[in-house]
C-alpha cells in the first residue's frame, strides 16, 4: 500500500514538473517574441502613444520663367506651437507672448489652455516674421515651440498675378497656375517627433525623431519675364493715359504656340488677395474675356477667300458706297461716305466692311462657318490655363444672310483673345493651327530631372503655305499703307490688323463704349512673334484700334526684337505718307566725314557735332539707314583726323 502511494506521488510530481517546464518554456518563447521578434512593432506603437509631432510645412515648388528666373518662390514664415502640459503658468506665458504677435491676451490664454497635447497658436502665431520668431525664442517660455512654415514670395510683385494666381491659408493653390498645377507644386512636410509622458514631460530614455518630407516640383513656364515686363509697362501706361476699364495682351510664337507674355490690367497683390476684388483675380482676361472681335476677325475671312480662290487682291476691284443691304438690313462701313472704287488689297488696307461682306458672300455661309471652326473658334484652345472660355458662334438655325454678313467683318459673334491669337498665328505661320501652351516643363527640384515636358502640338493644317504668304503680304500692306500705320516699325517688317468693337450690354450696343485692339506680327516674311493688345473702354482719345492699340503693338515689337534676336530685314514696304504725318528721311552714312565737308552737304538737317573740330566722324546716332523726322537732329561723334581714321 505504501509503495503504491509513493509511486502515485512520484507520477504526480513528474507531471507537475513537466507542466511547469512547459509553462516556463512558453513564457520564454513569449518573452522572445515580444522582446526580439515584435520589438520594432511594439516599440513603434508605444512611441505613437508618447510622441508629439511638431510639423514643418512642405516646401512648395517654385514657378519660373522659360530662362529659369524665379516668378514665385518661398519665404520662411515660422508658426508657433504650444504644449499646455509643459507650462505651469499659462496666464503669465500668454501675457508675455500676446503683444509680440499682436494677439488678444485673454483669447490667447484660452487657446493655450486647451486640453490638447499640442496647440497651433493660429491665426496670430501663424506665418510670423522670422525676426519675431527669434525674439520669441529668447523669452524661453516652457512648452512653446517654433515650427518651420513658408509663405509665397513674389519678387516681381503684382506682375503676372492673374496668370499665376495665389495660395490659401495652408499654402494650397486656389487660383491660376497655383491651382491648376497644385498636384505638382505641393510638397509633403517634415516633422520633429518629440517623445513625452502623459503629462508632457520629455522621456529621458527616448531621443527625438525626424520624419522626412519631399519638396514640391518646380513649374517652368513658357513666359519670358523680360518680354512680360515690356508688355505690362505698355498696359499700365495705357490704363493711365486713356482711363481704360481694363486691358490685356498676349505675345505668342506663331510657329510653336508658346506664350511669351500674358497680361491683364489691372492686376492685384497675390500676397493680399483677400483685399482684391474677386472679379479681378477670378478673371484672367486673355482666356476668360469674350467679346466681338471687330476687324481683327477679318483676317479669317481674308484667309478663307484666298484659300478658296474666290478673290485676286490686286486684279479684282470693289466699289464701296459706304453701305450695303443684306436681307433687308442696311450694313454700313465705318467710313460713312464709303471708300469708292478699290482693289481688294485696298479693301483689306482700309478695313472696308462692305468689301469683307462681299468676300464672305463669295466664300459662302457653309464654307465660311467651316473655316471659322477650323481656325479654332467655338472651342477652348487647350492652353492649360485655368478659366478659359470657348466663345459664342451663331447656331446653324440662327445663321441667316444678315448673320453671315456681320460675321464676315467680325460682328455678332463672341471670341476670346487667345482664340484670336491662335487663329491669326495659323493664318501667318504657313497655315498650321498650333495649340497655345503656357507650361514648358515640370522639374524635380533636387535632381533637376524633367517630370513632364510640353512640346508644340499641331492640331491641323487650315490653309496652304501659299495662302498664308498672301495673308502676310496683305497684312504688311495694312501696316504700311492702311489702318495699321501706327504700328509701323522701321526695318522690322510688321504686319497686322486693327479692331474696333462696340460693346454689347443686355443685347444692345452701347453708344461710345468700345474695345479697341490690334494684332500684329514680325517679321512679316517669316513671323517670329505675334502680339495682340486690346484696351477696353478707353477715354480721352478717338476710339479706334489704329489710334490706341496699334502704336502699343509697334512699341512692344520694337522692344522685343533685340530680345528675340530679330534683325532689320530687307524688302520692307515703305510707309505711305499722309497729310499730317511728320516728314521722315533716311539717315545718310556720315562716318569718315569732316565737319567742313558736312556743312557744305546739308542745309536743312540739324547736326550736332561732338568731338574735336578738326576730326572725322567715327560714330553717329541715329544709325545710317534708319528713319528720322526731317526736323530731327543727327548726333555725330568725331575722333582725331589721323591716318588711323582715314
Amino acid at each position: 500500500m505504501r509503495r503504491f502511494i509513493e509511486t502515485r506521488m512520484r507520477k504526480r510530481l513528474r507531471l507537475a514538473f513537466l507542466i511547469l517546464a512547459a509553462l516556463f518554456a512558453a513564457l520564454v518563447l513569449k518573452v522572445f517574441q515580444v522582446q526580439i521578434i515584435r520589438n520594432p512593432e511594439l516599440t513603434g506603437k508605444a512611441m505613437e502613444n508618447w510622441d508629439r509631432e511638431l510639423p514643418f510645412a512642405g516646401v512648395r515648388g517654385e514657378i519660373k520663367d522659360r530662362h529659369g528666373k524665379k516668378i514665385i518662390g518661398n519665404r520662411v514664415a515660422p508658426t508657433l506651437y504650444f504644449m499646455p502640459s509643459q507650462n505651469r503658468d499659462i496666464p503669465a506665458a500668454a501675457s508675455r507672448l500676446a503683444p509680440m504677435i499682436g494677439a488678444d491676451k485673454d483669447r490667447l490664454e484660452e487657446l493655450m489652455s486647451k486640453r490638447a497635447s499640442i496647440v497651433k497658436l493660429a491665426p496670430e502665431g501663424k506665418n510670423i516674421p522670422y525676426e519675431t520668431a527669434v525674439e520669441i525664442g529668447r523669452l524661453g517660455i516652457p512648452g512653446l515651440y517654433t515650427g518651420v512654415d513658408y509663405i509665397r514670395d513674389y519678387p516681381y510683385g503684382e506682375m503676372l498675378s492673374r496668370l499665376v494666381g495665389f495660395t490659401g491659408y495652408d499654402n494650397q493653390g486656389l487660383a491660376g497656375i497655383e491651382y491648376e498645377y497644385d498636384r505638382f507644386l505641393s510638397g509633403s512636410g517634415e516633422k520633429i517627433r518629440m517623445y513625452t509622458d502623459a503629462r508632457g514631460n520629455p522621456l529621458p530614455h527616448v531621443g527625438d525623431g525626424w520624419i522626412g518630407g519631399k519638396a514640391g516640383a518646380d513649374v517652368e513656364l513658357t513666359i519670358d519675364l523680360r518680354i512680360q515686363e515690356i508688355v505690362e509697362r505698355e498696359l499700365s501706361q495705357a490704363m493711365m493715359k486713356y482711363e481704360a476699364d481694363q486691358a490685356l495682351a498676349i505675345v505668342m510664337v506663331p510657329d510653336t504656340g508658346e506664350i511669351l507674355a500674358l497680361a491683364s490690367a489691372p492686376n492685384f497683390d497675390p500676397s493680399d488677395y483677400a483685399s482684391a476684388d474677386p472679379s479681378i483675380y477670378n478673371r484672367n482676361l486673355p482666356v476668360w474675356m469674350t467679346f466681338e472681335p471687330g476687324s481683327t476677325f477679318k483676317i479669317i475671312t481674308l484667309a478663307s477667300a484666298l484659300e478658296e480662290g474666290v478673290v485676286d487682291l490686286h486684279d479684282d476691284s470693289f466699289f464701296d458706297p459706304g453701305h450695303t443691304t443684306v436681307g433687308g438690313a442696311r450694313l454700313r462701313c465705318w467710313k460713312r461716305e464709303g471708300h469708292g472704287s478699290q482693289t481688294f488689297l485696298e479693301v483689306v488696307e482700309n478695313s472696308c466692311n462692305p468689301g469683307f461682306i462681299e468676300l464672305g458672300r463669295r466664300v459662302g455661309p457653309e464654307k465660311l462657318t467651316s473655316y471659322i471652326r477650323e481656325f479654332g473658334f467655338g472651342a477652348t484652345t487647350g492652353s492649360g490655363i485655368a478659366g478659359e472660355a470657348s466663345g459664342i458662334l451663331f447656331s446653324p438655325e440662327a445663321y441667316g444672310p444678315v448673320e453671315h454678313a456681320t460675321t464676315s467683318f467680325g460682328q455678332g459673334i463672341s471670341v476670346t483673345p487667345i482664340q484670336q491669337a491662335q487663329a491669326v498665328a495659323a493664318a501667318v505661320n504657313g497655315g498650321r493651327l498650333m495649340q497655345p501652351y503656357i507650361v514648358k516643363r515640370i522639374l524635380d527640384p533636387e535632381t533637376g530631372k524633367e517630370i513632364e515636358r510640353n512640346e508644340p502640338v499641331e492640331k491641323r493644317r487650315v490653309i496652304s503655305e501659299e495662302t498664308s504668304k498672301q495673308v502676310r503680304e496683305a497684312l504688311e500692306s495694312v501696316v504700311a499703307n492702311g489702318s495699321g500705320r501706327n504700328a509701323f516699325t522701321d526695318g522690322l517688317r510688321v504686319g497686322g490688323k486693327t479692331g474696333t468693337a462696340q460693346k454689347v450690354e443686355d443685347g444692345r450696343y452701347k453708344d461710345g463704349d468700345y474695345i479697341v485692339s490690334f494684332i500684329g506680327f514680325a517679321p512679316a516674311d517669316d513671323p517670329d512673334i505675334l502680339v495682340y493688345v486690346a484696351v477696353d473702354g478707353p477715354k480721352n482719345e478717338v476710339q479706334f484700334g489704329g489710334v490706341i492699340s496699334a502704336p502699343m503693338v509697334g512699341r512692344i515689337i520694337s522692344d522685343i526684337a533685340p530680345l528675340r534676336n530679330i534683325k532689320p530685314r530687307d524688302g520692307q514696304l515703305e510707309r505711305e505718307y499722309r497729310w499730317g504725318d511728320p516728314v521722315q528721311i533716311r539717315v545718310p552714312d556720315l562716318t569718315g566725314k569732316e565737319r567742313d565737308e558736312l556743312m557744305q552737304m546739308f542745309h536743312t538737317i540739324k547736326i550736332e557735332w561732338n568731338g574735336p573740330a578738326e576730326g572725322r566722324v567715327i560714330r553717329q546716332l541715329p544709325a545710317p539707314g534708319s528713319l528720322m523726322e526731317e526736323s530731327g537732329t543727327i548726333h555725330l561723334y568725331a575722333g582725331p583726323a589721323n591716318k588711323k581714321n582715314e
